[in-house]
């Protein structure tokens, strides 16, 4: 809670105080699970707990790397740590009100629906072709009737006008889905940030739209 003179009740209200209630309503009852927690992951999990979706199933094995910083949601001092326990300090900071499930595990076919189970939408942020391919493979078999989010094609920078969602059935994918760079050591921080944000976004508008054909029906 903020430090300033405020009460817990005060502060809430105006937390929510700009929010759409209705849009809120919905957000607040879904569930978005996020396979992946660097570039992608962390900066889409930043989005979604600012947005209000009520929790975040995150997994990712990795700890925090110097190298990391250049485009991911963590600072120097977490250098080190399991990346779901730095980027579960830093939601917990941006957002107490949401409800955060955190993995320290590398995602395998036998954890998908243990782990994700129970999530509304699955939003992808793997580095490695292989494992963006099993995670789809996995969860279309498993939840055919649940949407994926990928990311392809995020590295270099500029290009804005390539970017851009593509839909296949319930596959959904963010970025220019062109080769990476070969001259890129890594994404940088505009590009990925950007795609992370797409695929936060497009999360919402899908939670919206299913969530509210869904009370009419």
């Amino acid at each position: 809670m903020p430090s300033f003179e405020m009460t817990r009740q005060e502060f809430e209200r105006k937390f929510f105080s700009k929010r759409d209630l209705k849009i809120l309503s919905i957000l607040q009852s879904s569930t978005v699970g996020l396979a992946g927690a660097g570039g992608l992951g962390s900066n889409a999990a930043v989005s979604l707990a600012r947005a209000g979706v009520g929790t975040l199933i995150i997994a990712d094995f990795d700890r925090v790397e110097p190298s990391d910083l250049n485009r991911q949601y963590y600072f120097m001092e977490q250098v080190g740590k399991p990346k779901v326990e730095a980027l579960l300090e830093n939601l917990k900071r941006i957002s107490p009100y949401s409800q955060y499930q955190m993995h320290n595990i590398k995602i395998e076919p036998s954890h998908v629906a243990p782990v994700f189970g129970t999530a509304d939408i699955l939003v992808e942020g793997f580095d490695k072709a292989e494992m963006k391919q099993m995670l789809v493979n996995t969860w279309l078999s498993l939840f055919p009737q649940k949407p994926i989010i990928i990311a392809s094609g995020v590295a270099g920078i500029g290009k804005n006008e390539k970017l851009h969602a593509r839909k296949a059935g319930n596959l959904y994918i963010c970025g220019d889905e062109e080769t990476e760079c070969e001259e890129c050591l890594s994404p940088m921080a505009p590009r990925v940030g950007i795609v992370a944000n797409m695929q936060a976004n497009l999360a919402l508008e899908l939670l919206v739209k299913m969530k509210s054909k869904n009370s009419k029906t």
